[in-house]
């Protein structure tokens, strides 16, 4: 994120903060989540109207009075705000704003699962649910084919998640089946991730490891990772065999790589030379 998106990001999020805010609290982050996707879904597959709502040649309330007269009554109040907030913005392209939707509508749902108590519950599912969809060729082609109505994949998404995961885990990752922008669905859930690692300030982990670790073990892992990065850190667990021992932690552009395999390939590559 540059810094002149972040600044108009930082603008446009005052937007939903002030929604969520609204009464108490009482509104309901879940149905602002899902206009709001509405609204960024429409801007991406409209240009005309992504060139008027990001047109640098107007004032940002002329661009909010637009939305305004042209979505007024299509969407809740509620989500009109947001939506105002955002293009009141100044944005590099459309492609900015439509982002921005995309990810507000992203925090909203954040929101709702954090005041349900389930928003780990939720970068857990969705981190497994990338996973399964790195590993499986054929649901990966049929999520990223252009030509599938988006509402067969939002069921597809939804038959495979509905019974067991939270309800925002089902509307997240539909939305990254869904996608704006052309974004493949890995990339899209990657950027979900992280977004909800930023909500709960905190920094994630992915350990992979040759046997799954003990709640004892993961919980001595988190702390141990935790003190040394000064942050809180969260782990997602990846069980792959062919690491054969020991255990390889990437955060960030951070790789620690303990494993058997990767001191073998270490030795044989020093065997070669």
């Amino acid at each position: 994120m540059d810094s002149a998106y972040r600044r108009s990001y930082h603008g446009a999020r005052e937007g939903l903060e002030q929604v969520l805010q609204h009464e108490g609290g009482s509104v309901d982050p879940a149905r602002v989540g899902d206009q709001v996707w509405s609204v960024a879904r429409l801007v991406d597959g409209n240009a005309v109207l992504a060139r008027t709502l990001a047109d640098p040649s107007r004032e940002g309330q002329e661009r909010a009075a637009i939305a305004e007269r042209l979505l007024g009554g299509k969407v809740s109040d509620e989500a009109l705000h947001v939506v105002k907030a955002v293009v009141a913005q100044r944005w590099a392209g459309t492609g900015d704003l439509a982002t921005a939707l995309e990810r507000l509508s992203v925090e909203a749902h954040l929101v709702h699962a954090h005041r349900h108590e389930r928003l780990g519950q939720v970068e857990d599912e969705l981190f497994r649910f990338s996973r399964i969809v790195q590993s499986a060729p054929e649901l990966q082609a049929a999520l990223a084919d252009r030509r599938a109505p988006a509402d067969a994949k939002r069921a597809l998404v939804e038959r495979l998640l509905s019974v067991k995961s939270a309800p925002e885990t089902v509307r997240l990752a539909a939305q990254a089946a869904v996608g704006v922008r052309g974004s493949r669905v890995e990339r899209t859930l990657a950027a979900y991730l992280e977004q909800a690692a930023e909500v709960q300030d905190q920094v994630t982990a992915i350990v992979t490891t040759a046997v799954p670790l003990s709640d004892e073990q993961e919980e001595t892992l988190r702390a141990t990772l935790s003190r040394q990065y000064s942050r809180t850190v969260h782990t997602n667990v990846v069980v792959d065999p062919d690491v054969v021992g020991g255990i390889r932690v990437e955060i960030g552009d951070e790789v620690i790589d303990g494993t058997v395999s990767h001191r073998l390939d270490q030795a044989r590559r020093l065997m070669a030379g």
